[in-house]
């Protein structure tokens, strides 16, 4: 009987164990690598939004604005 509970105890131990080395800190870099990669992206876009001269709320219109169309001739 004292063997039995001693077999389930040290299986729960390293059960425990298990969870407490490996899962959760895993757990936690999953966590902390995708916020830092959805900051780093943030970052980027308002990078990419400053360079162009957009403000975030301002998106760039998809219609072309008019003007004068050069067509250009490929030389040899």
């Amino acid at each position: 009987m004292f063997i039995r509970y001693f077999v389930i105890a040290l299986i729960l131990y390293f059960f425990l164990r298990f969870i407490f080395k490996f899962i959760i800190p895993v757990a936690k870099a999953t966590k902390e690598m995708k916020s830092k990669m959805d900051e780093f992206k943030s970052r980027m876009e308002d990078q990419q939004n400053t360079a162009a001269g957009n403000t975030p709320g301002n998106k760039p219109s998809s219609t072309p604005k008019g003007g004068d169309y050069i067509d250009f001739e490929e030389i040899n």
